[in-house]
C-alpha cells in the first residue's frame, strides 16, 4: 500500500505511540448469559477491505513528495533507523510473529512460540478462572512498511462461539530488532459453566485485508494455573 496523502493522518496518528498501539480498558468473557454471542456476529473482515492506493516499494515512497518538507520528516519519523540500502524493491512487507506472552500479576510471564503454520500441537495453553492477564506479542517487520496491522480473535466452546475481539496494532517501518505489542487486558471467566477446554482463532491482517498470521489453537480454562513446564 502506497504513503498516499489521504492516509496521512491516519498512519501519522498510528506511527507514534510506538506503533500506534490501542488503548483501552479491561474486557471481561463474562460467566453470565452474555458470555455467550450469536452467530450473526461472523467476522466479516473480508468485506470491509480497504483499498487505499497501489503499493509502491519503501524507496519509491522516500522518492514521493520529497520537495515536501512535512511529508518528508514524517517518513523519516515513521521510518526511523531503517537501512534503505538493505530494503531493495520489495513491495509487500512480511510479519514474522516470534512469540507471544501471557502476562498476568498473579504468575511470571507464560511465554509460548508460535508454529510457522499457525498450528500448535495439543493444549496450547491453560488460564485460571477469573484472572486478569494481557497478551504480549513479539514481531518482525522486513522488506516494506506494514500500515493498520490489527489483530482479531475469536473463541468457541462445544462449538458455540462465546467470544469475538477486534484490536488494532498499528503501522510499522522494517527494522532487524523485533517489536512488542501488548494487548488490553482482559478477564477470564469464572464459574462452573466457563471451565473447560476452547477452541480459537486468531488473525493478524493488515490495511489491505492480508493476513499475516493465523493461529487455530486450544486451551483450558481451570481452577488454577497449569504448572509451568
Amino acid at each position: 500500500m502506497g504513503l498516499v496523502d489521504d492516509n496521512k493522518n491516519k498512519e501519522k496518528e498510528a506511527s507514534e505511540d510506538e506503533g500506534g498501539a490501542a488503548r483501552g480498558g479491561g474486557r471481561q468473557m463474562s460467566d453470565d448469559s452474555s458470555f455467550y454471542t450469536t452467530d450473526q456476529e461472523e467476522d466479516n473482515d473480508d468485506e470491509s477491505a480497504l483499498h487505499l492506493g497501489p503499493q509502491c516499494s519503501l524507496k519509491e515512497q522516500l522518492e514521493k513528495d520529497k520537495d515536501d518538507e512535512s511529508l518528508r520528516k514524517w517518513k523519516e519519523q515513521l521510518l526511523g533507523s531503517v537501512d534503505i540500502n538493505n530494503i531493495g524493491e520489495t513491495l509487500d512487507p512480511e510479519v514474522k510473529f516470534l512469540s507471544v506472552a501471557i502476562v498476568s500479576p498473579e504468575r511470571p510471564d507464560m511465554v509460548l512460540s508460535i508454529p510457522e503454520d499457525g498450528k500448535p500441537q495439543g493444549l496450547w495453553f491453560t488460564l485460571k478462572e477469573g484472572s486478569h492477564y494481557r497478551l504480549k506479542f513479539s514481531f518482525q517487520v522486513s522488506n516494506n512498511i506494514v500500515s493498520g496491522l490489527r489483530y482479531t480473535n475469536t473463541v468457541w466452546k462445544s462449538g458455540l462461539r462465546v467470544f469475538s475481539t477486534k484490536d488494532m496494532i498499528g503501522t510499522f517501518s522494517p527494522q532487524q530488532e523485533p517489536y512488542t505489542h501488548e494487548m488490553p487486558e482482559e478477564t477470564a471467566p469464572s464459574g462452573f459453566m466457563a471451565r473447560g477446554s476452547y477452541t480459537a482463532k486468531s488473525k493478524f491482517l493488515d490495511d489491505d485485508n492480508k493476513c499475516h498470521l493465523e493461529i487455530n489453537y486450544t486451551f483450558d480454562i481451570r481452577k488454577d494455573w497449569a504448572s509451568a513446564d
